[in-house]
């Protein structure tokens, strides 16, 4: 989720869901060791619990990378073993590591050594044309060894060469009973699933077999089925009332980054999907999306859009009731 899960897309997750984990997009040791750290450690105090994801495979600045992800707050670290980029697998990094079982274990034990939070990872059924039970069963078992309890399955294979990430994630073939016998196998450890689900009844069937489930695209593109999580799936009522109410919510923290001297159109861009599935959604989007616009106060993009929006509404309405009299009359006079 590269470019994706930031702090502003994170922020707005967490007015639709209190209890669900939340991940910051996958950051290298090298970015972190020598480059702004603030810029990629800050997150507001509203996303807790949230994670630290790394990218890096040296154990020394894994450890190291783990206490400033301790210090500035977080509540988990989390190694991504599962990015099968070109890029990633230059820095011998992500879903190339799952090659390197004993060397992912140094790095998992380093960062638990370092830190008293927890330290997970997140990697692959395996590689390229490996899609033996036993590749990945032999890599949790090597990593379980070294102190890990949390482990995030993507139940995809991840071809190193000759796929996109797009088609990584679209392409080799899901295979949740791969995860589903690890779970049987280690029953002590903590399964996540992760890898093409999206209807709340499919992640409830999968919490059948796992101790939880990731889910990355479909929350960010439909970001209201998040609303009903905390209800269904923790027993507990969630943050949001109704999509006026977060968006009003939402409104402020726009305002808020204004006031700090940030683009509101930087985290705006996360929130576009806050409407879909609702009759003007589109001119919504189209609205808020107005390069022209941009410089604006949010508050006036926000009544323009809300205007746009309603007016689709209201002509949605009107038509399904002079249908709906139409269809009456029709029975009426058979």
């Amino acid at each position: 989720m590269l470019d994706w899960t930031d702090r502003h897309c994170r922020f707005f997750h967490r007015l639709l869901s209190r209890h669900t984990r939340l991940y910051t997009e996958m950051v290298t040791t090298g970015a972190l060791l020598h480059g702004d750290q603030g810029r990629h450690l800050d997150f507001n105090t509203e996303e807790h619990p949230v994670a630290l994801q790394l990218g890096g495979s040296e154990p020394a600045d894994l450890a190291a990378c783990a206490k400033l992800a301790e210090r500035w707050g977080y509540d988990e670290v989390n190694l991504n073993c599962g990015c099968p980029s070109e890029r990633v697998q230059r820095g011998a990094f992500g879903a190339c590591l799952m090659a390197e079982p004993k060397l992912v274990a140094e790095g998992m034990k380093a960062m638990k050594d370092a830190v008293s939070i927890p330290v997970t990872i997140k990697h692959r059924i395996g590689i390229d044309k490996v899609e033996s039970y036993e590749f990945v069963r032999d890599f949790v078992g090597t990593i379980a060894e070294a102190g890990c309890e949390v482990f995030i399955v993507h139940a995809r294979n991840a071809w190193l060469q000759g796929l996109s990430p797009k088609d990584n994630r679209e392409i080799p073939p899901l295979r949740y009973e791969l995860v589903h016998r690890l779970k049987r196998e280690f029953p002590q450890l903590t399964l996540v699933i992760n890898g093409g689900l999206k209807g709340d009844d499919e992640i409830a069937e999968q919490l059948q077999h796992v101790d939880g489930v990731m889910v990355g695209r479909q929350a960010y593109h439909e970001p209201w089925q998040m609303a009903g999580w905390d209800e269904r799936f923790f027993g507990t009522a969630g943050p949001a009332g109704s999509r006026e109410q977060v968006e009003a919510e939402w409104l402020r923290y726009l305002q808020a980054q204004v006031e700090k001297g940030r683009p509101w159109s930087q985290a705006m861009r996360h929130a576009l999907g806050l409407w879909n599935g609702e009759a003007g959604a589109r001119r919504w989007r189209q609205v808020w999306s107005d390069h022209k616009l941009k410089e604006l106060p949010p508050a006036e993009v926000a009544a323009m859009a809300s205007s746009a929006r309603s007016g689709i509404a209201a002509h949605v309405a009107e038509h399904q009731a002079h249908h709906a009299a139409v269809h009456a009359t029709a029975v009426s006079a058979g």
